[in-house]
């Protein structure tokens, strides 16, 4: 696998884990709880865009990496 691959299954796996934190905090009704996996899901997706950014520099550095 290349860094660019690795990069890209890396930013997909950080997606999914937001998108779990999102639906916890969206199927609990305790409210700490609540609170709790909304600011982990904000956390992941600042991590999320940073990563993001990273995939677009690779993909301009090496252009035969795009869309994979």
């Amino acid at each position: 696998m290349t860094v660019a691959s690795d990069v890209k299954t890396c930013l997909s796996s950080l997606k999914s884990a937001q998108a779990s934190l999102e639906q916890f905090a969206l199927s609990t009704q305790d409210q700490n709880a609540k609170d709790l996996f909304t600011a982990a899901a904000q956390q992941t997706q600042q991590v999320v865009n940073q990563v993001a950014e990273r995939v677009q520099q690779l993909e301009q550095e090496e252009p035969q990496y795009k869309g994979f």
